[in-house]
């Protein structure tokens, strides 16, 4: 099949390509996963009779939990087949270990390849990682594959260092950007502090990775807005996990992350396990397709989102998924009040005078959760601040959490620790069960 053909079929046509695919998956894990065996065997699943989409909810889950404690029971290869070893960034819990043989290098090669190529690049673009290579890091990886099977010219300077990332963009002229949203405020700064005309530097496009970008209606949210006000150049956002070895990337419309139907199946679930009502948030689960070394079936991503199933104005018919919403893990009953982190970084995003903040949760000896809020400020607020974010977050989210006014390059050293792929804004201090 031509590159990406399915993502312009007819909904049916997805659905019947995705069945096919899934039978060999399960024939494939029947054969060589240890872990996947014992589940069947358990549970007495039955494969002639998982045959379309809906039959896989007689399969029970695969959680994070279960990746953890029986991690090498998932490898479906002898280790000799094994041609990389990639580790989660551990943002749900412990890192977990993912080996990966030359036939997943060449899919994730492929992933990234028609990701960019939704994203609007092309050969002859030549675009800077601003993402590590090192690190047992998957994406940074993935990108420098993808950008090779496409053609494109790529430029590793690996993340941090703003001295070096605008040296490099003077010397080599790239017109694309791959990094984390937030760090391009830092290179802004850093180019107003040292008179760099970033306008006029040639980069008319920035791929994010990490951090949302969009409201649920796809408008650009404070992060986006920020950059787009310093910054006139086009913003792509993207979102995936080591655990799905595929990217959902927004094409030139911003309307949602376009799913491969090639390379993984998805449900939605609620917090029942069930499917939950069309435009609905829940949790996403995927089914990796076409993985040698690790598949993954129902597996749990943690991950609230919607589905969004009409056609895109680019033409492609398969779904697309809604920007991140928070994360099943990070639940927060607060004062008789279920929060997700998003909702209190939003409350702070929008206050013109915090520079920076960490958002931390913690349990007290009954078992409830306790939020406080560490805040840099950007300049003096000449008014009580504790009270002014208090009544803020009361008339946003109805409760207000303890609030904490620290040092910039405190928070700051927070947010970017050196073992960390992404910016740490939440911390989550409860006993994990």
């Amino acid at each position: 099949m031509k590159e990406a053909e399915i993502e312009y079929k007819p909904e049916e046509e997805i659905k019947r390509f995705q069945e096919e695919r899934m039978r060999e998956t399960l024939s494939y894990l029947r054969l060589h996963s240890p872990f996947y065996r014992r589940m069947f065997d358990t549970h007495g699943i039955d494969m002639a009779r998982i045959r379309y989409l809906e039959d896989l909810r007689q399969i029970p889950f695969t959680d994070k939990q279960d990746l953890q404690q029986y991690n090498r029971d998932f490898l479906c290869v002898p280790e000799e087949r094994v041609i990389d070893y990639i580790t989660t960034s551990g943002t749900l819990g412990d890192p977990v270990t993912f080996a990966m043989t030359d036939a997943d290098l060449k899919r994730l090669a492929y992933n990234e390849k028609i990701s960019f190529l939704c994203a609007g690049t092309k050969p002859s673009d030549i675009v800077q990682l601003m993402t590590t290579l090192d690190k047992r890091f998957m994406a940074g990886l993935a990108y420098f594959l993808g950008l090779r099977e496409l053609g494109a010219g790529i430029i590793r300077v690996g993340n941090g260092i703003p001295e070096l990332q605008w040296d490099t963009i003077r010397r080599m002229k790239p017109n694309t950007i791959m990094c984390v949203p937030s760090f391009i405020l830092h290179i802004i700064k850093y180019a107003e502090e040292h008179g760099i005309d970033y306008r006029n530097s040639g980069v008319k496009k920035i791929v994010c990775i990490g951090e949302n970008l969009r409201e649920q209606d796809f408008s650009l949210n404070l992060l986006g807005q920020r950059i787009r006000e310093k910054w006139d150049v086009a913003l792509y956002s993207t979102y995936a996990s080591t655990e799905m070895a595929t990217t959902f990337t927004e094409c030139e419309y911003g309307c949602g992350g376009h799913h491969h139907p090639e390379l993984i199946i998805c449900e939605l679930i609620d917090e029942n396990g069930a499917p939950p009502k069309e435009g609905s948030v829940g949790e996403l689960v995927v089914t990796t397709l076409g993985v040698e070394g690790m598949p993954l079936l129902r597996f749990k991503t943690g991950d609230l989102v919607r589905l969004h199933t009409e056609p895109c104005r680019c033409g492609r018919t398969s779904m697309r998924v809604s920007p991140l919403m928070g994360r099943t893990h990070h639940m927060i009953k607060f004062k008789g009040t279920t929060l997700y982190p998003p909702a209190i970084f939003d409350v702070l995003d929008h206050t013109p005078y915090v520079e920076n903040y960490v958002v931390e949760v913690n349990q007290d000896d009954n078992g409830n959760d306790n939020v406080c809020v560490r805040v840099g400020l950007r300049t003096s607020a000449g008014q009580d601040v504790i009270k002014d974010l208090k009544d803020r977050f009361r008339a946003r989210i109805r409760v207000a959490p303890d609030i904490q006014v620290c040092p910039v390059d405190e928070i700051r050293k927070i947010n970017f620790p050196d073992m960390s792929r992404k910016p740490v804004k939440f911390m989550d201090n409860r006993k994990k069960i």
